[in-house]
């Protein structure tokens, strides 16, 4: 998947899990300070993504991400297990 891709995907499932606009989602948007996601969010966000995509965020990889575009680049840096 294209990062323009991945960037579509992870917008949608964070509007659908969050219930966010997505029209309101960057790259930039931070997950924390902009779109209020709490620490049990996040988690409850790693697991939908290693559900949907196979791929297990490390722990150290996880405690860098902060923005979407964080999210993203993760994604495309880690293998299917």
């Amino acid at each position: 998947m294209s990062k323009d891709e991945l960037f579509v995907w992870v917008t949608e499932l964070l509007a659908d899990m969050f219930e966010l606009d997505k029209s309101s989602l960057t790259l930039e948007s931070n997950l924390y300070a902009d779109l209020d996601i709490d620490s049990i969010d996040a988690v409850d966000l790693a697991v939908k993504l290693k559900q949907m995509t196979g791929m297990r965020l490390q722990p150290e990889v996880f405690k860098k991400i902060r923005t979407i575009g964080d999210v993203i680049d993760a994604l495309v840096d880690l293998p299917a297990e």
